[in-house]
């Protein structure tokens, strides 16, 4: 089994006891991220870079736990994605991240207990951390385009119907 089968096969087994031992394993696995995030965010200057395995240890995790840590950061790393499939505990990495997109990826994956780390407060100024939350709102709503029937008012608010005044400005183009 791959290190990566091992990761999206992490916690199946408590899962099959019970939920609340599956509960127990995804908060565990949840407070090292969160560990490690606090960690990395506190000195980004700071670039984490080296074996999968020997970043486990120094972390406190197990290589599937780090390499599952790598797969929530991948898509926010300068030189990157990795491809996860293929890695070992052998296989060298370099966390070097984009801290704007690392704070939008974190939005988009709703992981409340990182974006609302105390250590977000240094690196992003409130008026950068509310421009990325607005821009990854504005990129979830879905704008529908309202189709005006030519019998219709028109929205130029002509008071003629559509179809006897920006119809025709409209074929023109």
């Amino acid at each position: 089994m791959t290190l990566y089968d091992q990761w999206e096969n992490y916690g199946e087994e408590a899962k099959a006891r019970s939920t609340e031992e599956y509960k127990k394993v995804v908060e565990k696995y949840l407070t090292k991220e969160r560990n490690v995030y606090a960690k990395i965010l506190s000195a980004p200057q700071v670039v984490i870079a080296g074996k999968i395995g020997e970043l486990a240890k120094q972390h406190d995790m197990t290589d599937a736990e780090f390499l599952g840590f790598v797969d929530g950061i991948n898509e926010s790393l300068i030189q990157g994605p990795y491809n996860l499939h293929e890695m070992d505990a052998n296989s060298e990495v370099k966390l070097e991240f984009d801290i704007k997109k690392l704070y939008w990826n974190m939005l988009d994956a709703k992981a409340d207990w990182l974006y609302k780390l105390a250590q977000w407060d240094t690196l992003l100024s409130k008026e950068e951390k509310a421009e990325i939350e607005k821009e990854y709102n504005k990129s979830k709503t879905i704008v529908k385009n309202v189709k005006v029937g030519r019998n219709a008012p028109c929205i130029c608010g002509s008071g003629k119907k559509f179809k006897k005044c920006c119809i025709d400005k409209e074929a023109a183009h």
